[in-house]
């Protein structure tokens, strides 16, 4: 089996040996990039698995690259940072990051959280035997092409708000709290915050209200959570 490729952008080099280091003793290839200019054009000629970006590059910044990113690709990107500031950590899982590590880190801890990412992309992976579009109301999920349809038109999802928007319609009616969705929606929940799941709901909305003005398919429980419409 071929090895997984992950690209890290760093412009310390020592901090880029030693996750290269790291990784590659746990079976990983791993392509270093010093600039967001190099680490744009090793993603465009490469198959890579995994993105660890750090947000202080000299050329660009990390929030403004994964924004880029996202624009064309859905692979995982880990955020490494000096700056450890709640609202920091909000900016980057909001903008479409899956993890958010501190300098200085444990590369042990950074290699797990990579393994660990991983592993639950590939079991969120459907087969063909369970790939049939799931439809409720005016929704329908096609896992195969992790796409969500209202009312026929294709949703411009991001990966978190794809992952969201599923859990809620898979449980219709059932009021599911902040720290549940988190758990099924996140690859590490245990990163992330509260607001980050409000900001993804209210953004969810915005792009269903584009499609149907007047109807609300997620409800909000004050001070529980929320659920999604069941009497369609």
């Amino acid at each position: 089996m071929a090895k997984k490729r992950i690209l890290v952008i760093e412009d310390e080099s020592s901090i880029a040996d030693n996750i290269r280091y790291g990784s590659e003793s746990e079976g990983f290839d791993v392509l270093w990039s010093s600039t967001g200019g190099e680490g744009r054009r090793a993603l465009a000629g490469g198959n890579f698995s995994l993105i660890i970006l750090d947000v202080g590059l000299p050329d660009v910044s990390g929030f403004d690259l994964c924004r880029e990113i996202r624009k064309a690709h859905s692979l995982p990107i880990v955020f490494l940072t000096a700056r450890s500031e709640e609202i920091d950590r909000v900016v980057g899982l909001e903008i479409g990051a899956d993890d958010y590590i501190v300098k200085p880190f444990s590369i042990r801890e950074l290699v797990a959280r990579v393994k660990a990412i991983l592993r639950r992309g590939e079991a969120a992976t459907p087969t063909k035997a369970n790939a049939k579009p799931a439809a409720i109301g005016p929704f329908s999920v096609d896992e195969m092409k992790c796409k969500i349809l209202y009312h026929e038109a294709p949703l411009d999802l991001s990966r978190y708000e794809y992952r969201l928007l599923k859990a809620l319609i898979e449980r219709p009616g059932r009021v599911l709290s902040r720290d549940q969705l988190m758990d099924l929606a996140w690859d590490a929940p245990e990163s992330s915050l509260d607001r980050t799941v409000d900001a993804h709901i209210k953004s969810l909305r915005a792009k269903m209200k584009k499609v149907d003005a007047e109807e609300e398919p997620i409800l909000t429980h004050r001070g529980m959570g929320y659920s999604f419409k069941d009497d369609w």
